[in-house]
């Protein structure tokens, strides 16, 4: 039986959750739409969440990265945590792996908005299994209190994380993830972007990345490409050595835009925005130097449906 804070705590949850039901929930949806859950850097906004990005194909949902207020942003989404069906990781920069352990706990309590009682399954560049070895380390005293004080199952805790590198890394029922290596530096290695396939549709996720060859290599075909961007002030760059630092890990708006006109997607989709003294015009300006395609500047849920035409979804449009 189920200690009384327990069973309050997931009564209470239960009835602020958005209100799926357990049929609801039971079947992942048969579409495929790709929800920009956090579209920011490591500075703390409230408008921009950290990094990540879920992928919502076949009877799958596959999360990639999970940065800060990810789990918030799901709940937005209306997505329970037990729900993802796999977690990717592009690298360990703090940004993009600090919301880890919120999604693998959180997921294990009472609550219609969790409840996972099967292993939290991870993939990642190699360290990825050292990483989430040493979490279980530093968040044993709660597991063991929460185990012995509200019952909840050891099997929906565990963890089940391989390490990848550049080749197919995930591949059920008809849905396919493809790892490949980006360039993020020369000391931030290894570093990974992701392509997922689908009945003929795709998915390029960039993850952090200065101009990458291998990347245009593996995302040609796509459909839709999730890519992150910097763009700073010429005045700032030539000021600031510190900015000047970070820009050379990253990819300006015109290396974008010849990825993009070489990749030719259907629609190519900023996230991981990282813009100072910039405005948003001066970046689709900036890109359309190379690329006259379909591009959308990502904002904190947008949703974009993978069709033959992709649909953009602002969360100030989408139906309530």
């Amino acid at each position: 039986m189920r200690s009384k804070l327990a069973l309050l705590f997931g009564l209470v949850l239960a009835a602020s959750s958005p209100g799926r039901t357990s049929a609801q929930t039971a079947s992942a949806p048969e579409n495929f739409k790709v929800t920009l859950l956090g579209t920011g850097t490591p500075i703390p906004s409230i408008d921009r969440f950290g990094p990540s990005t879920l992928v919502e194909v076949g009877n799958q949902r596959l999360l990639f990265d999970v940065g800060r207020g990810a789990t918030i942003r799901l709940a937005q989404a209306r997505v329970p945590l037990r729900d993802i069906s796999a977690m990717f990781l592009t690298h360990f920069h703090s940004d993009h792996v600090n919301g880890l352990s919120d999604l693998w706990l959180t997921g294990w309590l009472p609550g219609e908005f969790a409840r996972r009682i099967t292993a939290f399954c991870i993939y990642g560049p190699t360290g990825t299994r050292e990483m989430m070895s040493h979490l279980e380390r530093a968040h044993q005293a709660d597991i063991r209190i929460r185990m012995a004080d509200e019952n909840l199952l050891a099997s929906g805790v565990e963890i089940d994380a391989t390490d990848v590198t550049e080749g197919i890394v995930y591949d059920r029922d008809g849905v396919r993830v493809t790892a490949f290596d980006v360039d993020h530096g020369e000391l931030i290695k290894p570093a990974l972007g992701y392509r997922v396939d689908f009945r003929g549709r795709s998915v390029v996720v960039s993850g952090d990345t200065r101009f990458s060859p291998n990347l245009i290599k593996h995302a040609k075909g796509a459909d839709v490409i999730v890519h992150e961007v910097m763009a700073a002030a010429d005045a700032l760059l030539a000021q600031s050595e510190a900015v000047r630092l970070v820009m050379a890990h990253h990819t300006s708006p015109e290396q974008a835009g010849r990825v993009f006109a070489e990749v030719q997607p259907r629609l190519a989709v900023y996230s991981h925005i990282i813009l100072l003294r910039v405005s948003s015009d001066d970046l689709i300006r900036r890109t359309r130097t190379a690329y006259a395609g379909a591009l959308e500047i990502g904002s904190d849920l947008m949703t974009i449906e993978v069709n033959d035409v992709p649909r953009v979804i602002r969360p100030d449009t989408a139906p309530r």
